[in-house]
């Protein structure tokens, strides 16, 4: 399966209380010049989950990985290891996959830098980031990161983007307005069409 070096799969949680940090992600990886790929892109409920996801991850060369979210939680109280399981996926097809899958790269971000190492000690030696669950904090690691991958945008440093992703938040609620949408019915599609759109204008520049 071959590689696309503008593809970036997303893997992390897609609850309520985790979508400021994901849609910050969605926003940073566009501007950076790059594709967001994760398992909402499709809504075909005739589809095996995890099959979708190890076909996206075969086709991006590049991948996010947030793993902060491991705390057991229902009743009984079992631990959310979906995120750790993506990233062993990725790793794997970049250990084991054809010749095409051992170009892949990810970043690995956590709440803090060790607490990994007390659920998941085999990743010890990765480079792992922390975000501390704050927005520009994780603006400015992942913009970084993807500063020094191949074929996206130089876009800058990660505190012009998070100013420029504080700009779009504030212009949000307009542009929903414009679309006969509420901010929280918006979908990963939705989401990822505005931000495509803005980004667009946003590079253009002023028409001459």
């Amino acid at each position: 399966m071959p590689l696309n070096a503008l593809d970036v799969f997303v893997n992390c949680p897609f609850d309520v209380a985790y979508k400021p940090i994901f849609n910050a992600i969605v926003f940073t990886v566009i501007r950076s010049g790059y594709r967001v790929r994760c398992a909402l892109e499709t809504d075909d409920t005739s589809d095996n989950r995890f099959a979708k996801i190890c076909a996206i991850i075969g086709e991006c060369k590049l991948g996010i990985h947030d793993i902060s979210r491991t705390e057991a939680d229902g009743d009984p109280p079992l631990p959310r290891f979906n995120m750790p399981l993506e990233l062993g996926v990725f790793l794997g097809a970049k250990r084991f996959g054809a010749a095409g899958q051992k170009g892949k790269a990810c970043i690995v971000f956590d709440r803090e830098r060790y607490r990994f190492q007390r659920f998941i000690s085999d990743i010890a030696g990765q480079d792992i980031r922390t975000h501390g669950g704050d927005v520009p904090t994780l603006i400015r690691e992942l913009a970084a990161w993807l500063r020094t991958q191949p074929g996206g945008l130089q876009a800058g440093g990660g505190q012009a983007i998070a100013a420029e992703y504080a700009d779009f938040e504030a212009a949000l609620p307009a542009i929903c307005a414009g679309l006969r949408l509420r901010i929280d019915e918006l979908e990963f599609g939705d989401f990822n069409a505005i931000v495509t759109g803005y980004v667009q204008r946003l590079t253009s520049g002023p028409a001459t």
